[in-house]
């Protein structure tokens, strides 16, 4: 059996089948019961207005017995009664109560006054279990029909009841198992390599919850195909052009159509080390993935660090460009990185902030947060990044603008992803927020040093601004 509708439908239909037996059972014990004790109501007074009428015509209990026993159907209805006057002494009854005896004070106790108008004619009570009627004695004809319609009624209850719980079984069945159909023939067209899938999501329960992470992962595998495609295709690109430039110089000069110079030799030395640089940049990312990146960590003044990046590229805007400020406190817990990764990534950063910002004031700044977090921050007044831009910044050979072609000392698209892959090295997190025309920030959160260094001092922001000369 290894369908699952069948399954649930045969699990309902057992549910629906015990539920309809086990009432069944008991609405025809409770109805044969519940006749029984009509009827023993109902004979007690048959009997007692017999007695009434009889002790009225008669004017005493002489005979009483040739009564009870010789009509119909009062010999059935006084088979356990003890009847006595108003004396005690039984004038009817069974062992152990003759006719003849005295009833003692607890009989009397227990036994009932028979009245009529009001007057003690005698007293009765009865021995034993009440008598039950059998049905298949003519005289109770009507009971026993009304007993079978009843039983009738409920078998045909019980069978409807399981045709019910059949088409409710076989209805839900089918609702459950047809998601779970769809992400099996889903998942199996996956696995043919048809990765643009997608189910339908009927409910909001589990099975609907796991269909919306079918989706997702759909999704998300979508994108990673594609973006793997794209940076294949964007690799290409990136060592087709040096190399393009090598194979023209190198068979120039082999061919004597060039004559080798030092500026030849200049340029194509540039490419190679840009064929370098680009290998150095796949192999980082690459250990980053495979969680191997080695990293000399040590307790580093965040201020120490922002001061490094920020002296690094004094000279590029000692004559024209924008400020370069450092803000951060004194007294900030120094953080557990590698220094070498961390200038890396600070340096990478201003780089993209002068490249983008003409005039204005690149700022470094640095701050404590909660949880053991440091925050750095890297904003500029650049021209900003486009809101479309903004989800894949970090993205391999990601470019804002895809038609541009390599420009001498550009980037090939890495470096922002080799910052975040160091970043996380480190435990940390990087995000950026932006606006067309106004400026970019790049913050930065990574954990203190196990043991906190503090640095006395003022709470004052430090300024390192470069100096410019002017003719």
């Amino acid at each position: 059996m290894r369908s699952l509708t069948l399954k649930l439908t045969l699990a309902f239909l057992l549910v629906g089948l015990i539920g309809s037996l086990l009432v069944a059972l008991i609405v025809g014990f409770r109805t044969r019961s519940e006749v029984d004790l009509f009827l023993s109501v109902r004979d007690r007074t048959i009997l007692l207005n017999a007695l009434r009428s009889y002790h009225q015509a008669n004017g005493g209990w002489e005979g009483v017995e040739q009564l009870l026993e010789r009509t119909a159907p009062l010999d059935f209805y006084s088979r356990n009664l003890i009847l006595a006057d108003t004396n005690g002494i039984v004038v009817y009854g069974r062992r152990p109560y003759l006719p003849g005896r005295q009833l003692g004070r607890s009989a009397i106790a227990r036994a009932e006054p028979l009245r009529s108008d009001g007057d003690i004619i005698g007293y009765f009570f009865f021995v034993g279990p009440p008598p039950l009627p059998v049905l298949s004695d003519p005289r109770w004809a009507a009971e026993a029909a009304l007993l079978q319609r009843l039983a009738a009624a409920t078998v045909l209850s019980a069978i409807g009841a399981t045709v019910v719980a059949l088409v409710v079984g076989v209805v839900l069945a089918r609702t459950l198992t047809r998601p779970i159909r769809e992400l099996t023939a889903a998942t199996r067209a996956m696995a043919q390599g048809r990765l643009d899938q997608r189910v339908t999501v009927r409910s909001r329960d589990e099975i609907g919850e796991l269909a919306q992470a079918f989706n997702q992962m759909s999704a998300d595998l979508g994108q990673a195909i594609q973006a793997r495609r794209q940076m294949t295709a964007d690799l290409a690109h990136d060592l087709r052009t040096p190399l393009s430039i090598l194979r023209g110089y190198t068979e120039g000069l082999q061919d004597g159509r060039i004559n080798g110079s030092p500026g030849i030799y200049q340029v194509m030395h540039g490419e190679v080390e840009h064929l370098q640089r680009l290998i150095d940049d796949l192999r980082l990312l690459s250990l980053a993935d495979a969680g191997a990146l080695s990293l000399n960590r040590r307790a580093v003044d965040p201020r120490a660090l922002l001061e490094r990046a920020a002296l690094a590229h004094m000279v590029q805007v000692e004559d024209h460009g924008p400020d370069i400020r450092v803000e951060a406190s004194d007294s900030l817990p120094a953080v557990w990185v590698d220094t070498d990764r961390m200038a890396q990534v600070l340096n990478n950063l201003v780089a993209n902030a002068l490249r983008h910002t003409q005039e204005g004031e690149i700022v470094l700044a640095a701050r404590e947060a909660e949880n053991q977090r440091i925050v750095i921050d890297v904003r500029d007044t650049g021209s900003g990044i486009a809101p479309e831009d903004l989800p894949h910044i970090f993205e391999r050979f990601y470019r804002a603008d895809p038609a541009r072609t390599r420009e001498s000392g550009q980037s090939a698209g890495l470096g922002l992803a080799i910052a975040k892959a160091i970043v996380e090295a480190h435990g940390g997190t990087i995000s950026v927020t932006s606006t067309v025309g106004i400026g970019t920030t790049f913050t930065i959160t990574l954990p203190v040093a196990p043991s906190p260094e503090t640095h006395a001092g003022p709470q004052t922001a430090s300024y390192a601004r470069v100096n410019r000369s002017h003719p």
